[in-house]
């Protein structure tokens, strides 16, 4: 199998993957809402919070370097005969697996014994000190995960991934419902509590299917009989990449932290309750934005794959291949998006009432879905700049993102309330965006054909919109179930891909030429 036809395969792979995984996820928060209630969501949202930045220490960029130089050890490996490609190959391994054990228990050793005082003082809710406890035990098998995914990842092997990754999902799932519907959750308390075991015992046994599977690709790397050692300067750049990375993860993360902690502090000062205030902060985070991200797992499972393609083709020096790559994506991702804005605007009240069972999140929907083609590119020009060897660059930005997410929640909430985080939301996300996009156009020499990837889509999805919503009045064709918004996703998208192909956004011929190339190879 060749190299394009090995991205296809493991990209289609790991959107299906991502689609089940994140539809099951989406079921399953709505689940857990209306089985624990909005305000327990809220505090575990908060939990998630402290958790999340954790979780950003224990794994400090990790999967990143490890994939990056795994990648390039490949791609020199493939131009020079007389290189070790497995010993280099094994030698990242070793150290990237021990600065992750290493770093991961001293991280949850600090997690554990500080639960009390971040709860208390901090979270100000005395009822997340347990679950923050229990979550300290996930972190250093979720950084060896970490690793071992950016192994498998640089590999081409991401099946291996989407296994431990299913098979985590389900473990969760299962002790989730068995720990609520048993007599474990018989309070907010103990219900946050039962949702972290889910989470720690499923994390754990993902490791353990993750190194049994390394543990067998290992076996097979080392019947190498090339005599030639390791290529110890690449193994050795492993701390290098890793640490601005991470501490540049770190600022972020706490600057996240502190936004999500202001977040239901400011709703408070708008004069809401605090239980409102976290009901409200629970079903943005919990609800809306899993919804408004779910989509993306198609563009982003892609787009996780770009930094070895991106890697091994800039060791190789093949600039001509990542011009191409990148007009591809660029194309690809803002057709697909604008179609997915454009459908969950018009659908935001059934998406709201009938998926996610929740009124009031309908508004929420509608206003943050024009955001969506702006969020899905700069997830994908992310990993284009890191597999270019940006990603300080990008860390930086994201870094000022959330510098201006805190300042810009602390000023707005008290005064706006939920729709002033709404603004920042808008604000953060067009400015990060707008200077990843402008920092890859610079180094490279990719062009964004503005009318047709942008203009064209636009008009051809409110085209869409506009004669579903037509045909729905007319035919009172309203989507009051889940199979009925289901269809009018389905007609809506068929339309506005038809609409593409007669406007001459896209090519069916050249499509159809891929297919079959794709096919033959």
């Amino acid at each position: 199998m060749d190299r394009l036809k090995k991205f296809y395969v493991n990209g289609i792979l790991m959107t299906v993957v991502t689609l089940i995984i994140r539809y099951v996820s989406v079921n399953f928060n709505i689940y857990i809402s209306n089985k624990i209630g909005a305000v327990s969501m809220g505090i575990f949202t908060l939990v998630s919070s402290v958790y999340g930045f954790a979780l950003t220490i224990a794994t400090s960029g990790i999967s990143l370097a490890t994939t990056k130089l795994v990648s390039e050890a490949m791609g020199i490996g493939s131009q020079k005969k007389d290189y070790n490609t497995e010993k280099t190959v094994l030698s990242v391994m070793k150290k990237s697996l021990l600065f992750s054990l290493s770093i991961s228990f001293a991280t949850a050793f600090a997690l554990f014994l500080s639960a009390p005082f971040i709860g208390k003082n901090i979270l100000g809710d005395e009822r997340t000190v347990s679950s923050l406890r229990i979550l300290a035990f996930s972190l250093p098998p979720i950084a060896l995960s970490s690793s071992l995914g950016g192994y498998f990842t640089a590999l081409r092997r991401v099946y291996k991934n989407a296994c431990v990754q299913i098979f985590s999902q389900a473990l969760r799932i299962y002790l989730c419902v068995v720990l609520l519907g048993s007599t474990v959750a018989k309070d907010m308390e103990s219900a946050c509590v039962a949702i972290v075991i889910g989470i720690t015992v499923s994390e754990l046994g993902g490791f353990i299917i993750h190194l049994i599977l390394y543990l067998f690709e290992k076996r097979s790397a080392q019947k190498s009989k090339k005599s030639v050692p390791a290529d110890k300067r690449l193994s050795g750049r492993l701390i290098p990449i890793t640490v601005p990375v991470a501490l540049s993860a770190y600022m972020r993360s706490a600057l996240i932290t502190v936004e999500h902690l202001l977040i239901p502090w400011g709703l408070e000062r708008s004069g809401t309750s605090r239980d409102i205030s976290l009901a409200a902060y629970g079903t943005v985070h919990s609800l809306v934005f899993p919804l408004i991200l779910f989509p993306s797992a198609i563009s982003s499972s892609f787009a996780g794959l770009l930094v070895p393609e991106i890697s091994e083709s800039d060791a190789a020096e093949d600039k001509a291949r990542i011009e191409r790559i990148i007009s591809r994506v660029l194309k690809t991702v803002l057709i697909y998006s604008v179609g997915v804005a454009g459908i969950m605007m018009c659908l935001s009240g059934e998406l709201g009432s009938v998926l996610l069972g929740s009124e009031d999140s309908a508004l929420y929907i509608a206003l943050i879905a024009p955001l969506i083609p702006i969020m899905y590119l700069d997830t994908s020009v992310d990993s284009i700049l890191k597999g270019l060897g940006y990603q300080f660059y990008s860390m930086i930005i994201n870094i000022a993102d959330a510098s201006m997410s805190v300042v810009l929640v602390w000023l707005l909430l008290p005064r706006f309330g939920i729709m002033g985080y709404i603004m920042t939301v808008y604000f953060t996300e067009i400015v990060n965006a707008t200077l990843s996009i402008t920092k890859l156009l610079m180094v490279t020499k990719a062009k964004v054909r503005i009318f047709d990837w942008i203009v064209k889509p636009i008009l051809s999805v409110i085209a869409a919109t506009g004669i579903m919503n037509f045909l729905t009045e007319r035919l009172s064709l309203f989507a009051t179930t889940r199979a009925a918004l289901f269809i009018h996703i389905f007609i809506i998208a068929a339309i506005y891909l038809a609409l593409l192909v007669l406007v001459r956004a896209i090519s069916p011929r050249k499509i159809k030429a891929s297919i079959v190339n794709f096919l033959k190879t």
